[in-house]
């Protein structure tokens, strides 16, 4: 199928083989049940008659992509653990990273950073600085700041359960790195509560003075937080006006790399 990221078919290869969609979408199915499918729940899902989902799912089984239980249900087969473990092996989110970048940022004049988390900390393992919004702060890979001022760290952070966050910070905060920066772990677990509902995190001169950022978690398969996406202006450069558009683009950035790294995004938005 031509997934989001594919970009445009040849104009003779408008349409997918029928055959090969249906397969793909017996396997979504499968994957995404909470119970074993039978033949009739493939075919009532995929609307389309038995005999023809009957036939797809023999010869899915024939080449391990699915197992036919005892019951009659399906599972996924272990040839899909081949294709995992090659796609694992194949991904480097760095790397999508600076070719999402390289292709597309719609945001002139604005700095682009990813982490990862490393205990309190996260850890910048890629940036893309502009001169325009940073003669305050320069991000550069190895990098570290706290997690609890940052906007990737909170995006790491709002995937996390309370407790866990707690837990983090038993001895409590690091030092502030400026006015501005969270003061307790009451004020953190209220700032992630948000964070979870608004589905981005900001840190408002929480780790520069004069410096604003969006962030959000880009997931693996397991749609696990894996790394953490922000982008930085100056505060002055951001309006109500360009507000929700410098999100949405933060957003839209953390979802691509996402599905680049394995995430079911539909299944998160459905729940």
């Amino acid at each position: 199928m031509n997934g989001p990221d594919a970009g445009p078919l040849p104009a003779d290869e408008k349409l997918p083989v029928p055959a090969v969609e249906r397969a793909t979408r017996i396997l979504d199915i499968v994957a995404r049940s909470t119970a074993y499918p039978s033949l009739t729940d493939l075919a009532r899902s995929l609307g389309i008659a038995k005999s023809s989902v009957h036939n797809l799912c023999r010869t899915l089984v024939s080449l391990n992509l699915l197992i036919r239980r005892p019951d009659q249900t399906y599972q996924l087969g272990p040839h899909l653990m081949r294709w995992s473990n090659a796609f694992t092996r194949q991904s480097d989110v760095a790397a999508e990273f600076a070719a999402l970048w390289d292709s597309e940022t719609g945001m002139a004049g604005a700095t682009i950073t990813l982490t990862v988390l490393e205990g309190a900390e996260v850890v910048y393992i890629a940036a893309r600085n502009s001169e325009v919004s940073h003669s305050l702060i320069d991000f550069r890979a190895g990098m570290k700041l706290p997690a609890a001022f940052s906007a990737t760290g909170k995006a790491f952070l709002s995937c996390m359960s309370d407790f866990e966050v707690r837990r983090l910070y038993a001895d409590g905060l690091p030092a502030p790195r400026t006015a501005h920066s969270v003061a307790s772990v009451a004020d953190l677990v209220a700032q992630l509560s948000d964070i979870r509902m608004r589905g981005y995190s900001v840190d408002d001169q929480e780790v520069a003075e004069g410096i604003i950022c969006f962030g959000a978690a880009v997931l693996d398969s397991r749609n696990t937080p894996i790394a953490g996406v922000a982008v930085s202006l100056l505060t002055d450069d951001v309006t109500e006006a360009n507000r929700e558009r410098i999100i949405a683009n933060v957003r839209r950035i953390a979802t691509r790399l996402s599905t680049r790294m394995g995430a079911d995004i539909e299944r998160i938005q459905v729940g």
